[in-house]
């Protein structure tokens, strides 16, 4: 009887999710070429190795990932030792120069755009409730809370929808989906959250207030800290990350759309997300471009999300390049609305 395939080895998502720590705690304390260096880690390092390495495939059915869970407390510990730093160094505490603050605060909002957001997502999806507090407590963190709530409650059941805020339409721009997208989460997790909450009969405090008063606790104890400076920074920070999740949305769905046939959407399949098949950035977000997958299989450890090139469609370019297309909309249209026409006519 043949064995079955191994397991891709775990090493590669390590690798490429810890080795911007060092260069961020350099950027923080001493400045100069450290800055540089991460910055260049998360964007031209980034895009060289992507273009360089050889794709990878899917893991075998069934495989499992005990260091997975590992890999995304550390990362989840990492970022709220580095949130803390990265706020005194772009406020100005470290004693870093004005140019030195800047790098600061691209390195670290990418990190936390791209790292601390993909980890974020996976941990609220684990089944152990204190893997998904973790997870909840980073986008806190990032003032990005009720993102917990729409994502599970709404994202999930509604994408490819009219009904979901953070799936973009045909035609939309970033800008104007973004703040669609921000507020339309807000109210509709806090209107799943208050149902679920009357079905279930349940008593405490509501999950919204906990994400608003974390967010509100942590803008209180920078200000306390490092003064508005602090706070400033805090929340730029915070609004950088947010917008590279908001990116990510608009970008995994863009003009997709589920077929509606009385009154109730088709279910979800493969052909509602966009994928990028990209090996770096897929191990330095821990495979959040496998999106299609992780809608249909929403448990399914980020390891083993798999890539159906024939069933999915497929981004020109890595998810970072396609997030950085889309802050220029009319770039985006003219890439993007013939692709997805092609792939409409195809379907």
């Amino acid at each position: 009887m043949p064995l079955p395939d191994p397991a891709p080895s775990m090493l590669p998502f390590w690798a490429a999710t810890l080795m911007p720590v060092p260069l961020l705690v350099g950027a923080a304390l001493w400045g100069g070429g450290w800055g540089l260096a991460a910055f260049g880690y998360m964007t031209v390092l980034s895009y060289a190795l992507d273009a360089l390495i050889a794709g990878s495939g899917n893991a075998p059915e069934g495989a499992e990932f005990p260091a997975a869970d590992a890999l995304s407390v550390t990362l989840a510990l990492l970022h709220l030792a580095l949130l803390p730093l990265g706020v005194a160094a772009v406020a100005g505490a470290t004693g870093l120069g004005g140019g030195e603050r800047v790098l600061a605060f691209a390195g670290f909002g990418l990190f936390f755009g791209q790292v601390s957001n993909s980890n974020a997502h996976e941990l609220i999806h684990r089944g152990a409730r204190w893997l998904h507090l973790l997870g909840a407590a980073v986008f806190v963190s990032l003032l990005f809370g009720h993102h917990v709530s729409a994502h599970r409650l709404v994202h999930h059941r509604h994408v490819a929808t009219a009904a979901d805020p953070n799936s973009a339409r045909a035609g939309e721009g970033f800008y104007r989906f973004a703040l669609r997208a921000w507020a339309g989460s807000f109210r509709e997790g806090l209107r799943a959250e208050t149902a679920l909450r009357a079905r279930a009969d349940r008593r405490g405090l509501h999950p919204c207030a906990v994400q608003v008063g974390g967010a509100l606790a942590c803008l209180a104890g920078a200000a306390l800290a490092f003064g508005l400076p602090g706070l400033l920074a805090w929340a730029g920070l915070a609004a950088h990350a947010q917008m590279q999740l908001l990116l990510s949305d608009y970008v995994q769905h863009y003009g997709l759309a589920r077929r509606i046939s009385a009154g109730r959407a088709e279910p979800v399949g493969p052909a509602h997300s966009w994928d990028a098949p990209q090996p770096f950035s897929g191990w330095l977000m821990l495979h959040a471009p496998r999106h299609a997958d992780h809608h249909l299989h929403p448990g399914r450890a980020w390891p083993g999300l798999r890539l159906d090139r024939e069933a999915t469609p497929m981004l020109p370019r890595s998810l970072p390049l396609m997030a950085a297309l889309a802050l220029v909309p009319p770039l985006w249209r003219r890439v993007m609305d013939p692709r997805l026409s092609r792939w409409q006519a195809a379907g």
